[in-house]
């Protein structure tokens, strides 16, 4: 029995680990095709910061103020503010790439983050964004 939930455990990761694979050769596709350079995460998140801003980065405590876009790699935009409008989020209240991106920015810095399934909604669906779903994000940092 326990050989067996060994092996259950084992083939679980191998079947995990081929889902961040695919999420991984799906971004890096998507960046070849569009001939873009970007950074990645240990985490398997993509970024690259479009405009560096200035000051301090917010973290995990703080409250965010942002302009951004989400869409897919099909480019179906399933989420944006519009205009001069904003929204403000508790940072850690997010999804996990906004967690970890969006520090990586500066007040009134701008940045395209490309979100794995596992650092976004998972195989949950939500809305217009099917389950297991790689997510771009343009995102504006306008305070913190």
């Amino acid at each position: 029995m326990r050989n067996f939930l060994l092996l259950l455990a084992i083939s679980s990761l191998s079947v995990l680990s081929c889902k961040d694979q695919s999420d991984m050769e799906k971004i890096e596709g998507y960046l070849a095709d569009n001939n873009l350079t970007a950074t990645s995460t240990p985490s398997g998140l993509y970024y690259i910061i479009t405009q560096e801003g200035s000051g301090g980065h917010p973290n995990l405590q703080s409250t965010v103020t942002v302009k951004y876009k989400g869409y897919r790699l099909n480019g179906m935009v399933f989420d944006e503010t519009t205009g001069n409008n904003t929204a403000t989020f508790p940072l850690k209240n997010l999804i996990l790439g906004w967690q970890e991106g969006i520090p990586l920015l500066k007040k009134g810095g701008k940045g395209t983050f490309f979100v794995p399934s596992n650092l976004g909604y998972g195989a949950q669906s939500v809305g217009d964004i099917p389950a297991n779903s790689v997510l771009i994000f343009d995102i504006e940092l306008v305070n913190f």
